[in-house]
């Protein structure tokens, strides 16, 4: 089984009983369940008891307790409610008999309207970007030995950087108008059209590296061992229809950071520049003072 199937087969999620859902865990080497894992899991929980002629646009979720990649997660699904138009869904995701992640999601029948977006940024084609896991595998050395065979594991995602950087080493502030993170990514295969799976893999890439952009204003590396970083909650807006197997723009910037939590902001847009969701998150950014 290639990467991307097995992600694709981690979503699919294996149902239970009615309205509830079992899924497995892939690690990618943050010792704890991946936050854009479970936020994906439990979007295909809610959809998965949704009309199929309705299609998520605002997905919420609220980040509880710490993940074990070791146990199953249990994803219980509520009908909050079934509209003419909007349905509404809450699911709960349970570790070891308490709630680990909390999800509400709405969902909407497809109506024409009003159009209109702002424009995607000029920035270099993917094909002109470095591959971030080839920079991983060039630098495998600066990888502690437990973490080195799980970083440098094939990916799902191909992820293109449109500016590279190392995560071991100190980087320079900057100032928190130009504290910016671009990238373009893709599936590394063709996957399957229904328009589910390429909302999950969103769901999914949305929060790969998007709340390590509140540090760029600081300095701090993601892999800095004062640091405690955790996701604490995060919004993602479902704009227009995409394929999540052809390149997409990830920007995002860091308007504020606060009382040890940072906030980021995000934008997708296609390779033609369609604007195709949006993305908030505001997480845990510690720093330890170091010991006498």
């Amino acid at each position: 089984m290639s990467v991307v199937q097995d992600l694709i087969h981690l979503l699919e999620l294996e149902p239970l009983e009615h309205n509830i859902y079992r899924g497995t865990n892939r690690d990618v080497g943050t010792g704890r369940v991946f936050g854009g894992q479970v936020f994906a899991q439990a979007l295909v929980a809610a959809r998965r008891t949704v009309p199929d002629a309705r299609e998520a646009h605002s997905v919420h979720g609220y980040f509880l307790r710490e993940g074990d990649t070791r146990a199953p997660i249990v994803f219980f699904v509520d009908r909050p409610r079934d509209g003419r138009s909007f349905t509404s869904r809450r699911v709960t995701a349970i570790q070891h008999g308490e709630a680990i992640f909390h999800l509400s999601a709405s969902f909407h029948l497809h109506e024409g309207g009003m159009d209109h977006q702002t424009a995607m940024p000029e920035v270099p084609a993917p094909e002109d970007c470095p591959e971030e896991l080839e920079l991983v595998r060039a630098n495998a050395q600066k990888i502690p030995e437990p973490l080195r065979g799980i970083l440098t594991q094939d990916r799902p995602l191909e992820i293109r950087l449109i500016t590279p950087n190392d995560p071991f080493r100190k980087r320079e502030a900057v100032p928190a108008a130009d504290a910016k993170r671009q990238v373009w990514f893709r599936m590394r295969e063709r996957m399957p059209d229904d328009l589910m799976y390429h909302h999950a893999v969103l769901a999914y890439a949305s929060d790969y590296g998007f709340l390590p952009t509140a540090l760029l204003p600081h300095g701090v590396s993601f892999r800095d061992p004062r640091l405690i970083i955790a996701s604490l909650d995060h919004t993602l807006w479902l704009h227009r229809p995409f394929r999540a197997d052809e390149w997409l723009l990830y920007t995002s910037d860091s308007p504020t950071a606060f009382g040890a939590r940072g906030f980021v902001r995000g934008q997708v847009f296609t390779r033609n520049g369609l604007l195709v969701a949006s993305a908030a998150q505001e997480g845990l950014i510690r720093l330890r003072e170091p010991k006498a």
